[in-house]
């Protein structure tokens, strides 16, 4: 389970339904969204602290849709993040060391979300 803070309930349930495509869960708590996500789940909740992590908040591993996610989130507007990560090359917005592919970007509170292909 990943647990994901955020500023605006609203915008949050845009952007993690519409723009990553997450299948909603009922939720008892107006200022909580659960999420299904593969075999897990996200949720996302209201908090004053939301965006202060500097680290990755969430991970997904899409296996061989890495490219054709990589493009649908493009097409949606998300901005890919580029790091400078030891071992790891950029390839377009792609992090790349041998078969390994990730990309880093950003939910609309600052939140740091990841995707890989293995």
């Amino acid at each position: 389970m990943a647990t994901i803070a955020v500023r605006n309930i609203d915008v949050a349930k845009k952007f993690y339904e519409r723009t990553l495509g997450l299948q909603a869960l009922e939720s008892s708590e107006e200022s909580v969204l659960n999420y299904q996500s593969g075999a897990s789940t996200v949720v996302v909740y209201v908090s004053p602290h939301a965006g202060t992590n500097k680290a990755t908040s969430a991970t997904w591993e899409v296996g061989d849709e890495f490219d054709t996610i990589m493009q649908k989130l493009k097409a949606k507007g998300v901005t890919f993040e580029h790091y400078d990560l030891p071992g790891l090359t950029l390839q377009g917005d792609a992090h790349v060391a041998g078969d390994f592919k990730g990309a880093w970007f950003k939910d609309p509170d600052g939140n740091i979300l990841h995707i890989f292909n293995q």
